[in-house]
């Protein structure tokens, strides 16, 4: 459970950083009335997939095996 727990952890956060950096990149900056106004068209399903993915990654590193007696 610790290594399933290690490699999501580790793929999620890099999922995280590096749709989440795309994603920023993606939008649209513009200036109304001296007021910068920022216009996102990017898709933001992969961040918060990859968001799930590392919370999980945190459930099974916490989880503690039971002993069967």
């Amino acid at each position: 459970m610790k290594a399933l727990g290690t490699i999501l952890l580790l793929v999620g956060l890099a999922g995280t950083l590096f749709f989440g950096i795309q994603a920023i990149n993606n939008s649209e900056t513009f200036s109304f009335l001296g007021i910068d106004v920022a216009l996102s068209s990017a898709n933001w399903t992969p961040v918060i997939i990859s968001g799930v993915v590392v919370v999980l990654g945190i459930v099974f590193l916490s989880v503690k095996k039971k002993k069967l007696a």
